[in-house]
């Protein structure tokens, strides 16, 4: 079993920054890929960020050129580096990391709790 543990949100002002961290814990055979989704009020959740098992990206087109994901694999940790925030940006931040079982025939999302982001001045 794994558990991810996210933290790192909070209130920042308009053009401020903030860095997500989510740690996880238990056994990891092997990554597919992990990644930061987010969901505002009223809205769908969508993608901020996405890291394969291999290193390759992508990222929502809002957040392009404005945020980064990393990974710390010797412990275990995925992060967001969030620059010039706007408004826009306000939402509950929730880490995913998507684990093969063994074999590679198939695999398992895990999701954190959310970290609330709110953007405001």
């Amino acid at each position: 079993q794994v558990q991810l543990v996210e933290s790192g949100g909070g209130l920042v002002q308009p053009g401020g920054s903030l860095r997500l961290s989510c740690a996880a814990s238990g056994t990891i055979f092997c990554i597919k890929a992990m990644g930061w989704f987010r969901q505002a009020p009223g809205k769908q959740r969508e993608l901020v960020a996405r890291m394969t098992g291999n290193g390759k990206t992508n990222y929502g087109d809002s957040v392009k050129g404005r945020f980064t994901i990393s990974r710390d694999n010797a412990r275990n940790t995925v992060y967001l580096q969030m620059n010039s925030l706007n408004p826009d940006d306000t939402a509950v931040y929730y880490c995913n990391i998507d684990i093969w079982n063994l074999g590679f025939d198939s695999s398992y999302a895990y999701w954190g709790q959310g970290t609330q982001v709110t953007v405001s001045s």
